[in-house]
Order: C-alpha cells, then structure tokens, then sequence
C-alpha cells in the first residue's frame, strides 16, 4: 500500500510550508503529496490559501520522486481544456508523476465570496461527465476531438504538443456516491477515491465498485483504489486525549469513522485494516501544516509496517 500526504491548501498553506512539506515527503520516503483546490475553508476565519495549480506546478520541477496531485479540482473553477492543457505540461515538467483528480465541487462559501456560479449538485455532476469526455479525449486522442455537450464543446481540438506519457497523466475521480459518482470513475477515471470510511464500508465500496467496473467492460484490476484518511498522530495516551478533545470528540470512544487516530502502534493497526480491505494508496489528511516532526514520526515509525 502507497502512503501519501493529503494537504488542506485553503487552511493556512503559503509558499514556506508548501517547499517544507514536499521536502519532508521526498525525503522521508513517502509516495505523494496530494492537496485540495480551494479558495477558502468552508467558514471562517479565512487563512493563507496557494493556489492550487502554481503550487503543483513548483511541486513538478523541486521534487524528484513523489507522486502528487489535486484532490480534487472541482468543475467549476477552469475550463476542461485549460485544465487538460495545465496537466499535460505539469505531467510533463515532472517527468510523469502528476495524478489529475477531477470532481464535481461541494463548497459553496469559496464560490459565493469570488463570484463563481455554482449550479446546484445534479448540474455540477453533468458537468463533471462533461469535462471528462473533454479532458479524456484531449489527453488520450492523437487525433483531433469534437464534442458537443451542454456545458463544454470541442471542435476539431488537438492538443499539441502530445503528452510525453501515453495517454497523458492518469485521471483520478472522488467520492463515495454509488449512482453517479463511482460510475463516472468506473467510466473514466484510472484511479477511484474514496473518502472518510471505515474499513468494512471500504470494502463494501470496493465490491460496488468491481462489479461496475464489470459493466463499463473493464477488468476490476484496471481501477487504482486510494483513500482519503482523517489524521491525528499523538506520541502517547495523554497527547492523543487532549488532540481527540480538541476536534470535540470522545476520546473513550476512538476514532471516527474514515479516521486514524492514536500512537504508531494504533496507526499501523488501522492502516492494516485498510490495506486488507484493498486500499492500494491512501492519502494522509495532515492539518497540522507546521507539524514537520509529526510527518517524520509517521516516516520512521508507521510506514515501514504498513506498505
């Protein structure tokens, strides 16, 4: 299992952190770096928010290893093809590491305080169809594309230069909805994300998920399956007392569902669960942007146990 940071731009990110960050992974050992694309957070106070897409773009030419990504740049923020083109030169500029993760968007504070329309959920869902077949066929095609859809449209669209990787960088789609969400992936996406469940959910995720795979035509082994995981990382019982408090939960009562919580030894054994619940990546949701020993501590102690 691949073990990744998952980082909150919105909440405080700046360009220090970030450098810090992507350093601590490539050196550390871990698999990736992935971060929201956000504006702000959901209610206030608003913090320092990097933008998404230059921030990737930094992540592409300073790091050498990891694997990185949005999770998840929602449809209403750029055009398909500005996004198909943005991805075929990070993708390109990194050498093949970038992982483009494409979703419907849920916020609608970020998009109220900028004046981005947001059209109510079924619309953004139809977009988001939408800006796969546009951003698939100009990654995927070496011949010029048409389509014409409600909300985005080709006309003879090639994108030049071609992609150094085969089909460009590998498309990533979000969310745990059974009718439309999941099936979308099963469509179009290489990778599928699932998010904040527990490992029994997962698995029962996973088989929804094999046997539209099965209708779509596609092998289950075809689909990369990751997670997006809640975090708190203590160094004893007390630490993760006062932490578990902090996010107004019952410390008695352990983790949340779609959370790992707790010392090392309680991390390995919750990621375990994951893993043999046939998690092959998951993703770190680190909110502590400072917390670099924290980020060390997990290198050296947990990830050794659970790949």
């Amino acid at each position: 299992m691949r073990v990744a940071l998952m980082i909150e731009g919105q909440n405080g990110l700046d360009w220090p952190r970030w450098q810090r960050i992507l350093r601590a992974a490539e050196d550390l050992g871990y698999d990736g770096v992935w971060r929201s694309d956000h504006f702000t957070n959901a209610n206030p106070p608003d913090k320092a928010s990097l933008e998404a897409w230059t921030s990737l773009t930094y992540a592409a030419s300073h790091t050498e290893r990891i694997e990185f990504g949005p999770l998840v740049s929602p449809v209403t923020f750029r055009h398909p093809a500005m996004v198909a083109r943005m991805a075929a030169a990070v993708d390109d500029l990194s050498g093949g590491r970038l992982v483009l993760g494409l979703g419907a968007g849920w916020q609608e504070r970020e998009h109220h305080n900028f004046g981005i329309p947001f059209p109510p959920k079924q619309v953004r869902l139809e977009m988001l169809r939408e800006y796969l077949e546009v951003v698939t066929r100009l990654l995927r095609s070496d011949e010029p594309a048409s389509f014409e859809g409600t909300y985005a449209q080709l006309h003879e669209a090639i994108l030049l230069p071609r992609p150094q990787r085969p089909g460009g960088p590998p498309i990533l789609v979000g969310g745990n909805g059974e009718k439309r969400t999941m099936p979308l992936a099963a469509r179009y996406a290489d990778e599928w994300n699932s998010l904040f469940v527990s490992p029994r959910r997962f698995t029962e995720l996973n088989r929804h998920m094999d046997g539209l795979l099965r209708d779509a035509g596609r092998p289950p082994e075809s689909l990369f399956r990751s997670l997006m995981l809640g975090t708190i990382f203590a160094r004893d019982q007390s630490d993760l007392a006062r932490k578990m408090t902090g996010r107004g939960w019952d410390a008695e009562e352990g983790p949340k569902h779609g959370q790992v919580a707790g010392v090392p030894e309680m991390w390995v054994e919750q990621l375990r669960a994951y893993r043999d619940a046939g998690a092959q990546r998951v993703m770190l949701q680190w909110l502590d942007l400072d917390d670099i020993p924290g980020i060390e501590s997990v290198a050296r102690e947990v990830l050794p146990a659970v790949r």
